[in-house]
């Protein structure tokens, strides 16, 4: 049993506990743990969950606490002592040299006598031994090494500078340029040994809490993003139709435009050149998910959310007024990405529809290859929707190169067989080819050819973009008009499945199973959450609020069904579901079910701004990175999660006992709010759930 620590509360204020007490105690885990639980069972304070709920957990008061204090500039309310950590280094150095020896030495051991014992088990308890075996030597190490470190550990704990909070890895828009990469090539990600920023990344000083959906889509807090107030003002007419500045605060509006009539209009002038009465029965035309190119502040997918619409926002990086930035703040599905000489991080045939106004993308360019991925990415029978300043020009116009760029694009998507539907003012609407047979019948000529089987890769990692049509060699090639629509969609026929090679049960019980964790996630957090809250004798805790959180990262998906739990228990979410590249690729079956998400090495940082979700999930993550003997360290991947969490942010992991135990030392570096939360049904794992201290400046203190 863990030892637990105050717990945390969801609003304005920080988060109390004793971080100093909470590091010796995961120093020191198993003996304490044995004496708290041994104390715990007479003791008046002891709380467990009702009998619905699976998960049992203690919890204790600190023995003290401290004042907040200054360290490096900003306010802490619980500071290291350096003294303290610098006596027990010199004190343990000398027994970590021998415990090393002696640990290495007895790993040998155990493995040789296991590997022995092995001789008449069965194949069953071979692997499973095996492999908890290697995890707990693992973690052993991991703890060993933590330890050696002392004190240099502590200090990679620090907070970085004031110019990083910020700071999106990867993607150094003037160290690419200095490298040689140009005509667009800047923009795309390149991950080096910079990248990486062991430090704790600062909440800007005047960050507030983000309101809660859904009146966080229409109003966020100005000092949350990187724009001020000043670029709000001094901004072109678009931006100023888009979005209101209210003192501290921008607004926006579906009244507002992104292009030359307002939101609503615009939409529903889409939906009437595809054939509709109105937007909302664009999910009856089999359309679920849509990708939004240069999405503006993301105003279009806010629109179309409560019609059952997941638009995905993705845009370059930028360094101040960030589209995706703004995206999120606003609680929309949004990341960063560029296609200027990569494919995106998408499989084939994964959007119903992709939409594209005056992004700034060349169309016309590099012989239409943006075109052409496009049409990779989009389902048979979508609809690829373009307003641009250029589209749909009369050939009686003096701008001649406006007239040529039209007439390539419009000659282009007729070499990929999409079909025009409509044009009016400056948007076009085509649809892709249900059917393939178009692609055999095309006269011969400059179009691009359909891809050989080498270079059709279904799920491409960051792959380079290929002139060629791709996805037609692939199983999953089914019209989105033949697929069954929102929501009945999220839970695939036998027949979809067997594509993914998914057997049908063990898809059924993936579902069942998360549908009760989310539920026991939501109980487990209420007395978290309402602590403060008296109840009367008999009464049981209140349940967290359905909107509680909206940006959620589901950092090792398996089928999505974390995803479909959430939206099945009502809670008003969007989940980033992110397949490893180290795992099984399950990220294609994770769209087909109409969600959102991407391929992922989490040894590199993930495409998004700082403080991007309100909850950080992972189940069996840690163990996939230990087993497949990944490129990082436990420490890198929890420095990369608390940079993507908003202050007073959730983090829940699952996964093996032992790994659990080193996770949870990890997080006091983090002054994090930690409790190992034992799983009566499971004894070889643990939950560790988390909550994210609010941490801001010394000059602007809370």
């Amino acid at each position: 049993m863990s030892r637990p620590l105050h717990r945390g509360v969801l609003g304005g204020g920080r988060l109390p506990g004793n971080i100093q007490d909470y590091i010796e105690d995961s120093q020191m885990k198993v003996k304490i743990d044995k004496e708290d639980f041994d104390r715990s069972r007479t003791s008046s304070d002891h709380v467990s969950l009702s009998l619905r709920n699976p998960f049992q957990f203690l919890f204790s008061e600190n023995s003290s606490s401290k004042q907040d204090s200054t360290e490096n500039g900003f306010v802490v309310s619980d500071p290291f002592t350096p003294t303290t950590l610098r006596n027990r280094h010199m004190l343990t150095l000398l027994f970590l040299k021998f415990s090393l020896v002696l640990i290495v030495i007895l790993g040998i051991s155990v493995s040789f006598l296991w590997t022995i014992s092995l001789m008449t088990a069965s194949k069953g308890h071979m692997l499973h031994g095996y492999r908890r075996l290697q995890e707990q030597l693992v973690s052993d190490l991991w703890d060993i090494g933590e330890l050696s470190l002392g004190s240099t550990r502590f200090k990679e704990s620090e907070f970085c500078s004031l110019e990083s909070e910020n700071y999106v890895p990867c993607f150094n828009i003037t160290e690419n340029l200095e490298l040689g990469f140009t005509e667009g090539k800047e923009f795309d990600r390149h991950c080096g040994p910079m990248s990486k920023q062991n430090c704790l990344i600062l909440a800007p000083p005047k960050y507030k809490i983000p309101h809660r959906w859904p009146t966080g889509r229409d109003v966020i807090w100005i000092d949350n993003v990187k724009i001020t107030a000043q670029e709000v003002l001094s901004s072109g007419s678009l931006t100023k139709r888009m979005m209101m500045l209210d003192e501290d605060q921008i607004s926006f509006s579906f009244a507002s435009s992104m292009v030359d009539d307002n939101i609503e209009d615009y939409s529903h002038q889409i939906a009437e050149m595809i054939g509709l009465r109105n937007e909302s029965y664009l999910v009856q035309a089999g359309v679920r998910t849509m990708l939004d190119i240069g999405c503006g502040y993301g105003s279009l997918g806010a629109h179309l959310f409560p019609k059952q619409l997941l638009t995905m926002c993705i845009a370059n990086y930028e360094a101040s007024g960030s589209q995706v930035e703004i995206a999120l703040e606003r609680g929309l599905p949004a990341m960063v990405g560029s296609f200027a000489s990569k494919q995106l991080p998408f499989p084939s045939l994964s959007f119903d529809m992709i939409h594209s106004a005056w992004d700034g993308v060349e169309w016309d360019k590099k012989d239409g290859i943006h075109l052409i991925e496009v049409d990779r990415v989009l389902r048979p029978g979508g609809y690829f929707v373009w307003t641009s300043p250029f589209a749909n020009t009369p050939a009686s116009v003096r701008d001649k190169e406006s007239l040529k760029r039209w007439d390539f694009v419009r000659n282009f998507a007729k070499d990929l067989c999409w079909d025009l539907l409509s044009q009016q003012d400056k948007t076009v609407v085509w649809k892709k080819p249900s059917k393939k047979n178009c692609y055999a019948s095309r006269k011969h000529g400059p179009g691009p050819l359909i891809c050989k089987e080498g270079r059709d890769v279904e799920s491409p990692y960051y792959h380079p973009l290929e002139a060629c049509i791709g996805g037609t060699r692939s199983r999953r090639w089914i019209p989105i008009q033949e697929r069954a629509t929102w929501p009945s969609r999220a839970m695939l026929s036998p027949k979809e499945l067997a594509v993914h090679g998914v057997l049908p049960d063990d898809f059924t019980e993936d579902n069942i199973n998360w549908k009760s964790a989310v539920r026991d996630y939501w109980s487990l957090l209420s007395p978290l959450i309402f602590s403060d809250h008296p109840k009367r004798p008999g009464e049981e805790d209140p349940i967290p609020p359905y909107n509680m959180v909206r940006n959620v990262l589901d950092m090792n998906a398996h089928f999505g069904s974390f995803n479909s739990a959430l939206l099945d228990g009502r809670k008003s979410v969007w989940v980033m579901n992110v397949v490893p590249t180290i795992g099984v690729n399950h990220l294609p079956l994770i769209l087909d079910r109409g969600f959102v998400g991407v391929l992922h090495d989490w040894c590199e940082a993930f495409p998004s701004y700082p403080r991007s979700y309100d909850m950080v999930h992972a189940d069996g993550l840690l163990s996939l990175q230990t087993v497949k003997q990944s490129h990082c360290s436990m420490v890198d991947l929890f420095f990369e999660i608390d940079r993507l969490l908003r202050p007073e942010g959730w983090v829940i992991l699952r996964d093996a006992a032992s790994l659990i135990e080193s996770a949870r030392a990890i997080t006091a570096r983090l002054k994090w709010e930690a409790r190992v939360v034992e799983i009566e049904s499971n004894n070889d794992e643990k939950l560790l759930v988390c909550q994210k201290p609010f941490v801001r400046s010394s000059s602007n203190s809370l």
